[in-house]
């Protein structure tokens, strides 16, 4: 497929209207009916978050050097979050591009942090077996902790879940060995909204002389104002002896601009393992703090001057609102007969399940897009999932009405559990061969990413990656099946 830059160039009318019509096959995130991915805040917010982008829209800070207002204003994001995370005076820190590249940056930190204590001159040279770094996860730790592993070969060693869907500390003391270079703890987790036990998992971390990382990628910008409010949560932050290293993402709870995260350290000690330096590049020495080489001015200029505009009394204030929308939503749920909650949320997302053989949760999902919901489905176990933003305040009555009318339709109709992607979800966790299901999904990102570049015609008409990938599982185990026979 072949295409090139205009000859010459359109109307600037005319590229903004395209622009426009094509976000009409997106999700319409402020009709308030979608539960993740976005944070939308009052429009007036918005529109100064965008200014404030737009201030340092052509700035970069790759040189601090060259822009030392990009410098000052990250050093006071990072103080601002260290003394929100209570750091003391000795916690360092800096902004990254998210959660992911956050959570990479960690575990290449502590591999070389563990590289530097315990490989031997010639476990450099040749590499071995038994010096093959491992890091502790609960089950339910987010999947960019995989994506690291893949990228810097560090073992993933998974701690299972109490019934409370938080990580099992016992569990994670058993996995403990000589290669262990980091432990991770959930401040909530993704999947379930539960805090891991910190305080529990900072006492083990200290016990064996190891790090310790609290993933608040979620959390970080909304727990320590739930506190505020004096509604009482786990300890998780700095305030745990044995937390090493926080991550927090300012464009989620934040409300920032996306694009912005940040990683705290509790001192120099382990911060400076981040850092790249090389001296004999022929275009130079060259120094970097995080991952990027060219770091977007305006994610860190919208992210300083949100926290600036927004100050402790909104965020408070709007963490209230937020749980008291939680609080009403969860209530809700559970009246529903045949539906509970997993674990016990501590804060603003939470996932529910079916206790009902009666009712099948994809099925009521399936009906609850039908009334125009964005529906997040979870398969470990088969759950539906939502994260609470301030626009869902207007339209979580609605919600629990449809879902009260979804339930009792899907207990009426059984054959739903084996249509739609009711199917495809109840199919997933049957489906054997999973390295050859791995090889099509790279065969389907090869075709996206290609020069056709052309998202396939699967039978979902979902929107959310989740589910068109379902749909391709379903094709693969149709082939798995016509083989084995």
């Amino acid at each position: 497929m072949k295409l090139e830059i205009p000859p010459k160039g359109l109307p600037k009318e005319d590229v903004l209207k395209m622009l426009r019509e094509m976000r009409d096959h997106d999700v319409d995130y402020n009709a308030g009916k979608v539960w993740s991915l976005v944070y939308p805040f009052h429009p007036e917010h918005l529109d100064f978050v965008k200014t404030a982008y737009n201030e340092y829209f052509s700035e970069n800070a790759l040189n601090p050097m060259a822009f030392k207002s990009l410098k000052k204003m990250e050093h006071e994001v990072v103080r601002m979050t260290a003394d929100l995370f209570h750091g003391g005076d000795f916690a360092v820190g800096t902004m990254s591009s998210g959660g992911t590249e956050s959570l990479l940056l960690v575990v290449k930190t502590y591999r070389d942090l563990w590289r530097s204590k315990n490989e031997t001159f010639w476990n450099k040279i040749k590499g071995s077996a038994s010096q093959f770094p491992e890091m502790i996860l609960p089950e339910s730790a987010h999947i960019a902790f995989n994506k690291a592993s893949y990228y810097f070969d560090v073992k993933i060693v998974y701690a299972p879940l109490d019934e409370n869907k938080r990580v099992n500390v016992a569990e994670v003391e058993k996995r403990i060995n000589k290669n262990t270079i980091l432990i991770v703890g959930s401040a909530p987790s993704y999947p379930f909204g539960t805090i891991d036990p910190i305080e529990e998992l900072g006492a083990l971390a200290l016990k064996y002389k190891l790090p310790l990382h609290v993933d608040a990628c979620v959390g970080g910008f909304i727990l320590p104002f739930i506190e505020k409010n004096n509604r009482k949560l786990p300890l998780w932050d700095f305030r745990v002896p044995g937390v090493t290293s926080i991550s927090a993402d300012i464009h989620k709870y934040g409300f920032a601009a996306k694009g912005a995260s940040i990683l705290l350290y509790r001192n120099m000690e382990y911060l400076r393992h981040q850092f790249f330096v090389n001296s004999e590049w022929t275009g130079g020495m060259f120094v970097s703090p995080a991952l990027l080489g060219t770091r977007p001015g305006g994610a860190i200029a919208a992210a300083w001057a949100t926290l600036m505009y927004m100050g402790q009394n909104s965020y408070i204030e709007t963490a209230e609102r937020i749980m008291q929308t939680t609080d009403k939503l969860t209530q809700g749920i559970k009246s529903i007969e045949g539906l509970a909650l997993l674990g016990t949320p501590h804060a603003s997302l939470f996932a529910y399940h079916s206790v009902s053989p009666q009712i099948d949760i994809y099925a009521v999902g399936d009906q609850m897009e039908k009334k125009g919901w964005h529906i997040d489905r979870q398969p470990k176990p088969p759950c539906l999932h939502a994260m609470v933003s301030p626009i869902h305040e207007t339209t979580m009555g609605q919600y629990l009405e449809d879902l009260r009318e979804a339930v009792e339709y899907v207990k009426n109709h059984q054959e739903l559990k084996n249509e739609g992607n009711a199917a495809m979800y109840g199919m997933m966790a049957k489906l054997p061969m999973r390295g050859m299901i791995e090889n099509e999904l790279l065969n389907l990102m090869e075709q996206m990413y290609s020069v056709e570049g052309q998202t396939p015609a699967l039978e979902s008409d979902r929107k959310d990656f989740k589910t068109q990938m379902a749909s391709l599982l379903i094709k693969i185990k149709d082939k798995v099946d016509g083989w084995m026979k």
